[in-house]
């Protein structure tokens, strides 16, 4: 379920990770990503890490998750990936495979009607 815009703010006060404030706020001024900006305004207990065997399974050109990209497991296709945050091995393990990687906030910008998107929650 997404959140109001007011609840999206009213969360977001409590946050002090810049760059989590920076991507809740591009998300959340365009509609077709206020379901990000929802998710990333959770406790960040809540928000989930992602492993690679989990983004291999999906079927999408572009995968986006609302938290961190872990090293667990392998990556047998290429896509994007875009992220909050990446663990040092799983960025070297997507380089590898040839995925693209971009940050959360990047890919807000500059897919603005988050064409071909798959949001991992």
């Amino acid at each position: 379920m997404i959140k109001s815009k007011a609840k999206i703010e009213n969360q977001l006060k409590r946050k002090t990770n810049r760059e989590l404030i920076q991507t809740v706020v591009l998300a959340k001024k365009n509609p077709a990503w206020l379901e990000v900006a929802s998710i990333l305004t959770f406790p960040s207990n809540k928000l989930k890490g992602v492993n690679l065997s989990e983004l291999d399974k999906a079927k999408a050109k572009i995968v986006v998750v609302c938290g961190k990209v872990l090293s667990q497991g392998e990556v047998t296709k290429k896509f994007k990936v875009a992220a909050l945050n990446f663990s040092k091995k799983a960025e070297e393990k997507l380089k590898k495979a040839g995925c693209e990687i971009s940050l959360l906030s990047e890919e807000i910008l500059n897919n603005k009607d988050a064409k071909d998107v798959k949001i991992l929650k």
